[in-house]
């Protein structure tokens, strides 16, 4: 009872904060809200003066930034399913600022000593002033105490994170819980598996090793790519609560202006950071999901490096030949194989005609043949693309909308870096290769080698097989299936307690283990 009246207490204070900002319920969208439910814009406050000129959903980010660490990821995540706050909103909080002011350097040096459990001397030569801050943790510059020395970023999180996450957490549980309580429309928009997404991916952040474990894992990845890398993670200073990685001396790419001044040709770097995002999506199906200007910098040789692996993205085979296919299909203006690989992978029910809904993705590619390349957004395609399967009653599909959450974010990296950039030129290469690597001849005789596999396999289990169908049989000719004892016992002990539920339970798990045996015969 008393961390519900704690849960409400925040979410009250949350409410007020947001109807300060008018962002309680928008004013844009109050007429689609229940009469009985406008009140509550005032209920809680009114907005400042200042707030009624500014666009709703700037309004909405500048609310959720002054709320804190909790409400930032939770905008973030919000981000990413414009099904439930509508476009508009989504790319507005897409700019969401992740920046806090930085705490003390004495008190980040007192976790590192006690999260690595050694003196901060013994593992630094120096450890300089925070050089960024954010909502989760801080970086500081520092140098090893190894000859020879070398220079590296310490992450440390922010001292009490984990307890004002967890209470956050907490109210935003308990406000799902009640929402889909009430509302029809909060139980089809699964408020309550979007705050369990939140909680999973907040408690990954809350891990640095996890984020190092990312970050070696895309470093092992592009090994063989000679103009991309990953700084190095300094396993030996790295805890839960502390990440040491090299130090990047790199030009930002955010300023096409300096790139310039140091050599670089703006216009190569905004290829590379479109065709490697998607080599990596689609060669590796592991891929840096937060592609902004800042994460980003191009080293002494010309490489493009990437920094913060905090939100990282995965896609299986099958969802990376689902995305490749899609992409080929717009280049090549075939619409019916589009509409195929939806229906192949299940995502479009077959109730809806293949040729309706391939008319459907015409409309979507035509628009964009013969205009000018800088007028084309592939991300914007992608969006008007998960638009129109909805209307097909495709679910939103988690992998695909950080996909094109984190699309959106390279394209406007690559066309801040260069006005004429075309992003279906910089694009083909990597979606053409993965095709001929992946559904060529090569691909084939491959497959075909893992099919022979497959079938040696199974004529290595025959024997076991025809043992289960043997038992089986004799069973059956003396009566019956038989229980394992232990199962029988467990059902026995159900049925003298006499609780109903027990005794279904018990014959379900029954059942289900007569299913297996059946099943291991065929």
């Amino acid at each position: 009872m008393f961390e519900s009246f704690a849960d409400m207490r925040r979410l009250f204070h949350a409410a007020h904060v947001l109807a300060r900002h008018d962002a309680l319920i928008l004013r844009e969208y109050a007429h689609k809200v229940p009469a009985s439910l406008r009140m509550v814009r005032w209920v809680f406050g009114r907005p400042s003066k200042k707030e009624l000129s500014v666009p709703a959903g700037e309004r909405l980010a500048r609310a959720l930034e002054s709320l804190g660490p909790a409400y930032i990821k939770l905008g973030q995540i919000l981000a990413t399913r414009p099904d439930i706050i509508g476009d508009d909103i989504a790319l507005a909080l897409e700019t969401l600022q992740d920046r806090l002011p930085p705490f003390a350097t004495e008190i980040a040096k007192a976790e590192v000593e006690a999260e690595l459990g050694r003196p901060l001397g013994s593992l630094f030569a120096s450890f300089g002033e925070p050089v960024a801050a954010a909502s989760i943790a801080q970086v500081h510059q520092a140098e090893t105490t190894d000859e020879p020395s070398r220079r590296v970023a310490v992450k440390v999180l922010r001292p009490g994170i984990e307890l004002e996450f967890a209470r956050d957490l907490s109210a935003f549980a308990f406000a799902a819980r009640m929402a889909e309580r009430v509302s029809a429309e909060a139980r089809r928009l699964r408020v309550i598996a979007l705050v369990h997404t939140l909680a999973s991916s907040v408690a990954l952040e809350l891990d640095l090793r996890m984020e190092a474990a990312a970050a070696s894992e895309l470093a092992e990845h592009t090994r063989g790519d000679e103009t991309f890398r990953v700084p190095e993670i300094d396993w030996e200073r790295t805890g839960a609560r502390v990440m040491t990685a090299e130090w990047i001396d790199g030009t930002p790419i955010r300023n096409p202006s300096e790139l310039a001044a140091a050599g670089y040709e703006p216009k190569a770097i905004a290829v590379l950071v479109v065709r490697h995002f998607l080599t990596h999506a689609l060669r590796d199906g592991f891929f840096h999901a937060d592609m902004h200007q800042g994460n980003l910098f191009v080293d002494s040789e010309g490489r493009l490096v990437a920094v913060d692996f905090g939100i990282m993205g995965r896609l299986d085979q099958a969802m990376r030949r689902f995305m490749a296919e899609t992409l080929a299909g717009f280049l090549s203006r075939d619409y019916m194989r589009v509409a195929q690989v939806h229906y192949e992978a299940g995502f479009v029910s077959r109730t809806h005609p293949p040729e309706l809904f391939a008319q459907a993705l015409r409309a979507i590619g035509e628009p964009i043949f013969g205009r000018n390349a800088r007028e084309v957004s592939m991300a914007r395609i992608l969006q008007q693309l998960f638009d129109t399967t909805r209307r097909f009653d495709m679910e939103l599909q988690p992998q695909l909308v950080l996909l094109q959450k984190t699309m959106v974010v390279a394209e406007g990296v690559a066309r801040g870096l260069d006005a004429e950039f075309d992003i279906w030129e910089a694009s083909r290469p990597a979606v053409e290769r993965w095709m001929i690597e992946n559904l060529g001849p090569e691909a084939r005789l491959r497959d075909a080698a893992e099919g022979m596999s497959a079938l040696g396999r199974l004529a290595r289990d025959l024997p076991q097989t025809l043992r289960n169908a043997e038992i089986v049989s004799a069973m059956l000719a003396e009566g019956g299936l038989k229980l394992h004892p232990e199962t029988a016992r467990q059902i026995a002990q159900a049925q003298v307690a006499g609780t109903r539920h027990v005794r279904i339970a018990m014959w379900i798990v029954a059942a289900g283990a007569i299913g297996l045996l059946a099943f291991a015969i065929l």
